[in-house]
């Protein structure tokens, strides 16, 4: 039986992420550290991120209090808004919000930066001058997309919250402790974890798709763009796919 050519295709560039994967864990724990690097990536890929992941959060946290309340008030239980919104918020629309916003600036960025360096032979002579080019450059990206994307979704969470309360009061007038009492109230330990666990999947899932991506980029200027895209999309549907897998397990642990 003979596969077809794109079958195969998938099949190999499983098997090399696969193996690119197992790279970064056999490496990433040994000497020499790149300390500096990765604290400058943590800086650009966490604090540059911020404002577009703030503008997103709060923008998201308005439009769905807004789509909401006519709903809620059309059933008499409209003052259970606050409420709704940050479970939704918290549990699944704040994280994946941000990680797919997150998947799209840094992803691409780490996927066109390091095949600009792929295609420019700047890898091979990091290689030729006794640098380990996979700890500097792939590690390091990977480790602070793992650590930063948790923190992003934290601040994009609250401030979605915010957000929520001003879309609250457009039509409306609730205390600024009334909300947040109403928030929190409803959240338990068992919202909030499950969000914060698979955000550092998000992550490395952003990181390793992008900076393999890079790595492996060819074919010129033409193979940077393609890296650059196909590291947004691929990164994308893993979100996606660990989300559906988190569900499953937060419910079989009795999460839900």
């Amino acid at each position: 039986m003979v596969l077809p050519a794109k079958t195969v295709q998938f099949l190999r560039e499983t098997g090399d992420v696969a193996r690119f994967t197992g790279r970064f864990f056999s490496q990433w724990l040994r000497p020499r550290y790149e300390i500096s690097e990765f604290v400058r990536q943590c800086f650009i890929i966490g604090y540059k991120s911020l404002p577009l992941i703030g503008l997103t959060g709060f923008i998201m946290g308005l439009v769905l209090t807004m789509q909401l309340r006519p709903s809620l008030v059309e059933y008499g239980v409209e003052s259970q808004l606050p409420a709704m919104v940050g479970i939704a918020i918290v549990r699944e629309i704040g994280p994946v919000i941000t990680a797919l916003i997150f998947a799209g600036k840094i992803g691409s960025s780490i996927g066109a930066e390091l095949g600009s360096m792929k295609v420019t032979e700047q890898i091979d002579a990091m290689e030729v001058s006794g640098t380990n080019p996979f700890k500097y450059l792939v590690i390091t990206r990977v480790l602070a997309a793992t650590l930063m994307l948790p923190v992003l979704v934290m601040l994009g969470d609250a401030i979605s919250l915010y957000g929520s309360y001003m879309g609250v009061n457009i039509r409306g007038i609730t205390s600024f402790r009334l909300f947040w009492t109403q928030v929190f109230d409803n959240l338990d330990f068992s919202d909030v974890l499950p969000a914060f666990i698979k955000s550092f999947f998000f992550g490395f899932a952003v990181g390793i798709i992008g900076t393999f991506k890079g790595y492996h980029s060819s074919k010129g200027t033409e193979g940077v763009g393609r890296s650059a895209n196909s590291a947004v999309v691929v990164s994308s549907i893993l979100i996606f796919i660990i989300d559906l897998i988190a569900v499953q397990i937060t419910d079989l642990l009795g999460f839900n």
